[in-house]
């Protein structure tokens, strides 16, 4: 069987997806492609530019992405006032399935969703057809004709696809797709000991994505410093050296520990004992696998707000909105095992550790989604 994987390079959570996707389907013996949208079938210079527009607006103004990311639930993903955008890359999509001739296409980004569902409005016949979303959310920009299935986050969010008119038998409930890893139980005092973390005291991870400059991390480094117990702090600055300079200087004679971008993330959230991050849709799917309870604070304006939203009503993490909540959650959650305990057993509820599984079964069984 031929599969064909469609991501982009927006963040890194979708590419993540498609990668561990990739590995499923290879581990049962299919052929995979794995391409970038907008690298590979419009431009890599467009590319490039839309993706350093992304990270400028995300880090200088992310009350406007905020604002784009809004109105773009309230149109339909085909809308005229999108000024064709979702049909980017159409031309070389259409020459590549020919190419090709995947047995089943699947997206893990909305935009070369909607454009096959313009491929498919034209009449091309096309293979199967299933989008993974990412976050949390039922946003309208990853609803599209021609879709035969969405596998989705949770329960929640599959309730809000089929409230937004999508049949109940093409929504999956699947989780987000992760590394193989995150399906394995990892013990707390093995990976302190791997770290070289002290096992006697509480372990607050703080991460950002991986991008560290788009999270507030110094407001949580300088809040750790003030707790009034012992706490190990282990704060990662992604791949922006210059921020996690910065961040040791803001730690110097504390128990804090800075380092950069490390593909560890499993290991970390075994040792810890909480989360503190903003509500990317990765984050929080590995977070969840990992049964580690979250403190969201810096959420972007956006899917990573309405991530948080999901996180918080599904009592899976305590959110922060200014940085004196932050403090107080913080010093809570360290001192009340209680409440982390509380977190815990709904994060067990909700957590879906085999979703790459779940997915890659999905795809591969025979559908009578287009009987």
């Amino acid at each position: 069987m031929r599969v064909l994987i469609l991501t982009a390079s927006y963040g890194s959570g979708h590419n993540e997806a498609a990668r561990s996707l990739a590995a499923g389907f290879v581990a049962r013996g299919a052929a995979v492609t794995v391409v970038d949208h907008f690298r590979e079938l419009v431009h890599p210079w467009f590319e490039r530019a839309s993706r350093r527009l992304y990270m400028a607006l995300l880090r200088r103004a992310p009350a406007v992405w905020g604002a784009a990311y809004a109105l773009g639930d309230r149109m339909p993903s085909d809308s005229p006032f999108a000024f064709g955008a979702t049909c980017l890359g159409m031309p070389r999509l259409a020459a590549l399935l020919d190419t090709l001739a995947p047995d089943a296409v699947v997206s893990v980004h909305a935009t070369p969703a909607a454009a096959l569902s313009a491929l498919a409005a034209e009449g091309r016949r096309l293979p199967p057809h299933t989008t993974v979303v990412t976050d949390f959310v039922a946003h309208s920009q990853w609803i599209a004709r021609g879709i035969d299935r969405y596998c989705v986050a949770a329960d929640e969010v599959g309730h809000e696809f089929v409230a937004r008119g999508i049949s109940r038998e093409r929504v999956v409930v699947t989780g987000v797709p992760l590394r193989p890893e995150f399906a394995t139980p990892v013990g707390a005092a093995e990976a302190r000991r791997a770290l070289q973390l002290p096992s006697a005291v509480p372990v607050v991870l703080v991460m950002a994505g991986s991008h560290g400059n788009v999270g507030r991390l110094p407001d949580v480094v300088r809040t750790l410093g003030r707790l009034p117990g012992p706490v190990q702090g282990l704060v990662v600055a992604g791949h922006d050296a210059a921020l996690a300079a910065r961040l040791r200087r803001v730690a110097a004679g504390s128990a804090t520990r800075v380092v950069g971008y490390t593909d560890n993330v499993r290991s970390l959230m075994a040792a810890a004992d909480l989360l503190v991050t903003k509500a990317g849709g990765m984050t929080l799917a590995e977070a969840m696998a990992a049964e580690l309870p979250m403190l969201l604070y810096g959420s972007l304006p956006g899917q990573e707000q309405r991530n948080e939203r999901f996180a918080s009503r599904a009592g899976v993490a305590l959110a922060a909105r200014s940085r004196h909540e932050l403090g107080h959650l913080l010093e809570r959650a360290v001192t009340e095992p209680g409440l982390l305990d509380h977190l815990r057993d709904e994060i067990r509820r909700a957590r879906r550790p085999d979703a790459t599984h779940r997915i890659v079964d999905a795809v591969l069984a025979p559908s009578r989604l287009r009987a």
